[in-house]
């Protein structure tokens, strides 16, 4: 899934859930049942995501959403082996958008 942010160092929640097509509730969910997504909050109390949180949300959608991980399974697999889980994601979100920037390129001919 290619996610479509600006580049800024913190984004909200909402920018963060619309760029996953996903309800905040189930990011806010999601922030309390795994451990690497760690929101820094400011004064208010609004999360403000960084740009790591947003690889990690991208791991755990991969994971959960697209891989059909349960979420005690998508915790074990991050917990077993977290670089190599890694490595093979941010290899599949290059190849995403290298498919993406082909199909562009289609349609423009």
């Amino acid at each position: 899934m290619h996610i479509n942010l600006p580049e800024k160092r913190y984004f909200k929640i909402g920018e963060v859930a619309k760029a996953f097509d996903v309800n905040a509730s189930l990011i806010r969910f999601w922030e309390n049942e795994f451990d690497v997504i760690k929101p820094k909050k400011n004064a208010k109390g609004n999360r403000l995501f960084t740009q790591e949180d947003i690889k990690n949300l991208q791991l755990i959608y991969h994971l959960v959403k697209e891989k059909g991980f349960t979420l005690e399974g998508a915790k074990n697999k991050l917990k077993e082996d977290p670089d190599k889980t890694t490595s093979n994601h941010d290899i599949i979100v290059k190849l995403d958008a290298i498919k993406n920037e082909l199909i562009q390129i289609k349609n423009q001919l």
